[in-house]
């Protein structure tokens, strides 16, 4: 999973040297990143739903392979077509393994030892987002900038070879029987691979036999075309009026979805995501907070790419060391709060977001008082040092409170759909927080551009509190 992830941020800081060494135009770097996005969210929920039927090793085993030798093709193409083609085959095996680890923690783990699989978890996700960078920056440094960014695909894939190798070794194997879960609340299931689960939807009994396994397929296309009709305006550079006409179209395509899954559901059928999961205030809130948080701060690195290698014109290793020590203190913050999000709750997410919220804020000072970008400009990595513990607080505790009460024959698809409101809030944030950013540059200077994003990035969190203390509230009344 943090191959997936860095995979995401990695290529923001060596799109200058693609642009090199590939001779490609603007519409072809675009590509690079949104091909990637668009294919990971599209797949998402659809991927979550067949680790739930099938059983989430195989698909996570198909994630990776895909993965690993759409990496090799990035790594050796001769040119700008055959790299996006890649990027979208890449999107689509990180769509297949994603909600895979999510299933599992959900399926093998309950009490404190989900909360420390997913502290686990969140430390991987904030470390990836922000070391992304410094490891791209470090790639170019020793293989130069020429042919530096085939080398950060191509490391995939040995780790691509130990993880399918290690999964064969130590993943349980699918079993006809369901599983029996015999542990007490605090401890760890037995791992036991099975498509099913023990845990009814709510209000409804159990149904068995084979329509308890339905992909429903007409389910998963509709909600994959909406979320491809939603993205789409975003993830491009100049989008067009026929591009923004595709926005009413996916919020069509959604209301379809919706009537087929109730009509699904009322025919007998098991729905790809039972609509009844957003009845629980734990999930809905959560799924809102999630969207919310990314899209705001996940716009706040390549802000300070941008800034700091175009404005200051500081190195790609440079700019990564700037976001180092974030990285480590969100992999700090977040094993801590995996291990305490069932004693303080909501509390510690919230914690987070006033972290976030200070970060921005000590972000926005610092630029303003070192706009010449002599040494005062690294006293920026303190104040993004709140961003990583907001990192550590918001994520992993947030996963953990939002899928508590999922039934685990939904833990995968719920987990899908968490994840797919955070890459639809990162389209979209990072669409309008860059707009926003080079409409100012246009008519001013770069601090006052970059501290401009950054007052919309705080005004997003300021938002995601404003729910976060609302679900506090709705548990407390409880």
């Amino acid at each position: 999973m943090f191959m997936s992830l860095v995979g995401v941020s990695i290529v923001n800081v060596v799109l200058p040297s693609i642009q090199a060494g590939l001779h490609a135009d603007d519409t072809d770097i675009q590509w690079v990143l949104s091909g990637y996005a668009l294919t990971f969210g599209v797949v998402l929920v659809a991927a979550g739903r067949a680790g739930d039927i099938v059983g989430r090793a195989p698909i996570f085993l198909a994630g990776v392979v895909v993965f690993t030798l759409s990496s090799v093709g990035a790594g050796l193409a001769p040119d700008p077509l055959t790299l996006n083609i890649a990027r979208f085959v890449q999107g689509l095996g990180s769509g297949l393994l994603n909600p895979q680890v999510v299933g599992m923690i959900q399926h093998h783990f309950r009490g404190r030892e989900r909360g420390r699989a997913y502290g686990a978890l969140g430390s991987v996700v904030g470390v990836s987002v922000a070391i992304g960078p410094l490891l791209g920056g470090v790639i170019i440094q020793l293989f130069g900038a020429e042919t530096g960014w085939r080398w950060t695909f191509l490391v995939n894939v040995p780790v691509g070879g130990v993880v399918v190798i290690l999964a064969l070794l130590w993943f349980p194997r699918p079993l006809l029987a369901r599983p029996t879960p015999t542990a007490r609340d605090g401890g760890a299931l037995p791992i036991v691979d099975s498509p099913e689960s023990e845990v009814p939807a709510r209000g409804r009994p159990r149904r068995g036999g084979p329509r308890d396994r339905d992909l429903d397929p007409i389910g998963a296309v509709l909600l994959g075309l909406a979320v491809l009709a939603l993205l789409l305006p975003f993830l491009q550079g100049e989008p067009t009026l026929w591009t923004w006409l595709l926005l009413p179209v996916g919020l069509l395509l959604v209301a379809c979805w919706l009537a087929w899954e109730r009509r699904y559901r009322d025919r007998g059928r098991s729905p790809m995501v039972d609509l009844d999961l957003f009845r629980t205030g734990s999930f809905t809130y959560g799924t809102l907070i999630a969207g919310l948080y990314f899209l705001g701060v996940t716009s706040v690195w390549v802000l300070v790419a941008l800034y700091l290698q175009n404005g200051l014109h500081m190195t790609a290793l440079q700019t990564g060391l700037m976001g180092l020590p974030a990285a480590l203190t969100s992999a700090v913050v977040s094993n801590w709060a995996g291990k305490h999000v069932l004693d303080y709750g909501r509390r510690i997410v919230i914690a987070g977001i006033l972290s976030s919220l200070t970060g921005l804020g000590l972000s926005i000072l610092v630029i303003q008082l070192n706009d010449d970008g002599g040494a005062g400009i690294w006293w920026l990595a303190g104040a993004l040092l709140f961003i990583g513990i907001a990192q550590g607080a918001v994520i992993s505790p947030n996963q953990t409170l939002t899928l508590t009460e999922v039934p685990l024959r939904y833990s995968g698809s719920a987990g899908g759909v968490l994840q797919t409101g955070q890459r639809i809030g990162t389209a979209v944030g990072l669409a309008l927080v860059t707009a926003i950013f080079f409409g100012v540059l246009e008519s001013s200077d770069w601090q006052t551009a970059f501290s401009t994003g950054f007052a919309v990035i705080a005004a997003v969190v300021l938002l995601t509190l404003v729910v976060a203390l609302a679900d506090e509230r709705r548990r407390r009344r409880r």
